[in-house]
């Protein structure tokens, strides 16, 4: 008898999961979602809103995909979950009976009880939920206030930068993302925020949000007051366990599971961004809030539902984003603070703004990481090198290897090799030659 496989969240994390139990198996898959009728590229939304994209360019697949790979799609809310007859109760349709469960719901906003956060025209920026209500209102907003210095502040920054609204960025920390990004590439970061002509506030905190029923300002812990009729909170985002808060499934800050991605309850399993490790050293982080993470459980999850149990390994870290004109690449270990031990080799363009950055062991000079701004590597040959451990003037020897778009970008392996020349007169180091367009085209 065939088992009948029911996943909540159609998120990259759940599709992922049902494409992969779909190549592996013949069981039944049933997707539900409250959010949308299907899938869809969550970072893509800025793109929505600003006009890049349209609704049928963030669908990563046709709408006949599903009926082709038998996956029956459910767009429906899940009221509670039944772990003892293994039976999901909805609020329109009727219950719906599963043999396993998988949990993706992924994460919501996360908010911390500021005074005001309830008013009209406060609002985080995470769902499809978010980006509608945000298209209702963006025609009467006169200026925003963005708090949060993260990757989601800066792109709601930006989306309301496209429709010429003023923007006042605020950012406690002393530097954009300094938490994540060493001190060169944070201030690449900063420059192109402000030469947007955002209004970037630096080591400044949010006090009260003012209004009595409509947001009206914000106050700052400086005690200065800043009007404004929409604020986005994007201070981070937490895993959405809502739905099992009430269940036998155990829940810390997300739903809690293994190694192989099993929660406390037989035949359910939590991926993507609601889920949390319940030890330290199977994850990067117990809490992962990541699209690459989440997309790599699902591949995980598949393999131990189709009967080939499968620890999850997250691999070499990696991430990327784009925000104004930045583009930033992330692979390995590249910590906004150099740890002992760990050297670091960065070249900066002084011409325009690209940064490519090493980090590597002092002791053995293994390659621990990379970075990039506006500088576009392979990521499979990052990948390989990492994991061989490969040393530093290795690296440096076959750097062409790794450049994306040698044909059209000004290269810049030979002013970073300078650099390393300079700094290590000890131990030279030659660039391979640049193979013909012959060998190019046909290697």
């Amino acid at each position: 008898m065939s088992k009948h496989v029911v996943i909540i969240g159609n998120g990259v994390a759940g599709v992922t999961a049902a494409r992969f139990i779909r190549k592996l198996s013949d069981f039944r898959i049933t997707i539900i979602s409250e959010e949308s009728a299907h899938f869809f590229s969550r970072p893509a939304l800025m793109y929505l809103f600003m006009g890049h994209m349209t609704w049928k360019d963030v669908k990563p697949y046709e709408d006949g995909f599903w009926e082709k790979n038998r996956i029956d799609l459910v767009h429906d809310r899940v009221e509670k979950i039944d772990t003892q007859a293994k039976k999901l109760h909805f609020r329109q349709q009727q219950p719906l009976s599963y043999d396993v469960l998988i949990l993706a719901t992924g994460a919501q906003s996360r908010f911390i009880g500021w005074e005001g956060e309830q008013l009209e025209g406060v609002q985080g920026m995470v769902s499809l939920e978010d980006l509608n209500q945000l298209e209702q209102q963006a025609a009467h907003i006169k200026r925003a206030v963005v708090i949060g210095g993260g990757l989601i502040g800066i792109e709601l920054a930006e989306m309301l930068h496209t429709r010429q609204i003023p923007v006042t960025f605020l950012v406690r920390e002393a530097s954009f993302f300094d938490i994540v990004l060493p001190p060169e590439e944070s201030e690449i970061v900063n420059d192109a925020i402000r030469a947007h002509h955002i209004d970037l506030r630096l080591q400044t905190e949010t006090d009260v949000i003012l209004g009595s029923d409509t947001v009206e300002g914000v106050r700052t812990n400086t005690g200065e007051e800043i009007p404004c009729d929409f604020v986005g909170i994007t201070i981070g985002v937490t895993p959405n366990i809502n739905l099992v808060k009430d269940s036998p499934i155990e829940t810390n800050r997300g739903v809690l599971v293994d190694a192989l991605l099993q929660t406390n309850v037989p035949d359910v399993y939590a991926i993507g961004d609601c889920n949390e490790f319940r030890e330290d050293g199977i994850g990067h982080r117990r809490v992962d809030l990541l699209w690459y993470t989440a997309r790599e459980h699902g591949k995980a999850v598949a393999k131990t539902i189709c009967g080939h149990p499968t620890r999850y390994d997250r691999g070499v870290f990696f991430n990327s984003a784009k925000f104004f004109n930045v583009e930033w690449q992330t692979y390995g270990q590249v910590p906004a603070k150099l740890p002992d031990g760990v050297a670091t080799l960065v070249w900066q363009d002084k011409t325009v703004p690209r940064l490519i950055r090493m980090n590597y062991n002092k002791a053995d000079h293994i390659v621990l990481g990379f970075n990039t701004l506006n500088i576009r590597l392979r990521h499979d040959v990052c990948e390989q090198w990492l994991l061989e451990e490969r040393p530093l003037d290795y690296v440096l020897k076959h750097l062409r290897a790794a450049n994306f778009d040698p044909e059209f970008f000004r290269s810049y392996e030979e002013a970073l090799l300078y650099q390393f020349n300079q700094q290590n007169p000890e131990r030279p180091v030659q660039l391979k030659p640049r193979p013909s367009l012959l060998q190019r085209l046909f290697s």
